[in-house]
């Protein structure tokens, strides 16, 4: 059997349509490590990546006001920024037991999040809220901030949750949770970098994901203003998204980037950054500068329409930089540009010729990783489901902790993944709980080191090297 460095990535021009079948594969041995050490190696010396921040300004923005159980009304103006920078304790936000947040940064970044930094509001309303305001029902729309405006002063009076929102923010959280203890190797380090405004609202998605030992390292915007998502829920589970980009339309590649980048093991871009003309050339510097640094580059397919409309800059930054590509089956058909009549197979294969490691989910039916040509099939695991939001995002963050934890069984890091997912699909809420996290994590290590006892590398393996 032959192994795969991803020193030198495939070279093959990336497909806009499909014409032929995909080569003979081969056994999916390779390794996922430029530069192993670098990957293992964990140094907690501090270091300035970030200055520390000073007073949020006050900034007249739309507004919620925070009830006592964790969940937020619509109130005046003027009260943002008391409201939003007090804690609650029974948010998605869980503090890690015995992990304090800490101004200390390490040395090294064992993954940094590259994506949309917006607070979502969340809440329930009928029908008749949406066709009062012209809302069509199961969409997502972008607004500005007078719509913004609009939106929030017609919920006055109704109750909202208010979280650190997005789909890579879900991912990330999840990984700090499973990477919160020494299991497996050293607690893992997780950051983000994105864009937020002075204001409270930044200033509260901050506070959100230091709490839940991510840590954003980008420096607020002055009079910036942060995006935030309106989710509209119906009583049929319906949800309607109102998005206002404010400060996170624009992502700059700066000198601070640059650092924490090559101080970062696995770079993972947010596939959302896309939409966003100006943030195109911001991804392309990012992903050469984990390259030159030895650093993985995975990248999540985030939405169809994103892809279909940026189809040419998806597959720039995938065919020439992406080591591993995350995706669900009508997301990874997008990109290789074929009908919903394909299977969820035929695509996982067919993306892993061009990009190294392909991650797959295909809902209950199961999901794929996908190695030079051939792809692994994991079954679901097993779960009452609750509620499916955020099960992608949670999916993810198992394969990133299989892979930092050089895992080499590919069946073993995508049973781990789904049961990750499973585990998110049976609660409500997007976020993984510490001690869902920490149990996950025990009980893989236990079967882990059992069934690598008189182990080989067999095809269902990478190897680590």
């Amino acid at each position: 059997m032959s192994s795969f460095s991803l020193v030198s990535p495939p070279t093959i021009p990336h497909p806009h349509i499909i014409t032929r079948h995909p080569p003979t594969p081969s056994s999916p041995i390779f390794s996922l490590y430029r530069n192993p050490l670098s990957l293992h190696a964990h140094n907690t010396t501090p270091t300035n990546l970030s200055s520390p921040h000073g007073p949020i300004q006050t900034s007249k923005l739309d507004t919620v006001a925070k009830t006592s159980r964790g969940s937020f009304r619509i109130s005046s103006l003027s009260n943002i920024e008391r409201e939003l920078g007090t804690g609650s304790q029974d948010d998605e936000e869980e503090e890690i037991e015995g992990v304090s947040p800490t101004s200390v940064l390490p040395d090294r970044w064992d993954v940094l999040g590259l994506g949309q930094a917006m607070v979502d509001f969340s809440g329930t309303v009928d029908d008749e809220f949406l066709k009062r305001l012209g809302l069509e029902k199961g969409t997502r729309k972008v607004v500005n901030h007078e719509e913004r405006g609009r939106v929030l002063r017609a919920m006055d009076g109704c109750s909202y949750k208010a979280a650190a929102g997005g789909s890579l923010s879900n991912s990330l959280v999840a990984l700090a949770r499973l990477g919160c203890k020494s299991i497996g190797g050293p607690a893992l380090n997780v950051a983000m970098a994105g864009s937020v405004g002075s204001d409270p609202l930044g200033g509260f998605y901050r506070s959100k994901l230091q709490r839940a030992n991510v840590n954003f390292l980008s420096e607020p915007v002055k009079d910036g203003t942060t995006g935030t998502v309106i989710v509209l829920t119906t009583p049929d589970a319906q949800r309607t998204m109102l998005a206002y980009q404010g400060t996170s339309s624009t992502v700059n590649y700066d000198p601070c980037l640059a650092s924490i980048i090559s101080k970062t093991k696995i770079l993972v871009v947010e596939g959302y950054l896309f939409e966003l003309p100006d943030t195109i050339k911001t991804i392309s510097k990012a992903c050469e500068e984990a390259r030159r640094s030895g650093a993985l580059v995975a990248i999540t397919a985030s939405d169809v329409s994103c892809i279909e409309r940026h189809y040419d800059d998806f597959w720039e930054i995938a065919g020439n930089c992406a080591d591993v590509v995350f995706a669900n089956s009508d997301e990874a058909r997008a990109l290789c540009n074929i009908t919903a009549k394909d299977s969820s197979i035929s695509a996982t294969r067919y993306l892993s010729h061009f990009v190294p490691l392909v991650s797959v989910t295909d809902g209950q039916r199961g999901s794929y990783i996908g190695v030079k040509g051939e792809a692994v099939y994991i079954p679901p695991s097993p779960c009452a489901p609750v509620d499916t939001c955020g099960a992608g995002d949670a999916y993810a963050s198992g394969i990133l902790y299989g892979i930092l934890r050089g895992v080499s069984d590919l069946r073993a890091m995508g049973t781990l993944a789904a049961r990750v997912a499973a585990t998110v699909v049976g609660q409500q809420g997007t976020r993984l709980k510490v001690q869902d996290a920490v149990e996950l994590v025990e009980s893989f290590a236990l079967h882990f080191e059992h069934s690598a006892i008189g182990s080989d590398i067999g095809s269902d393996h990478i190897s680590s090297l």
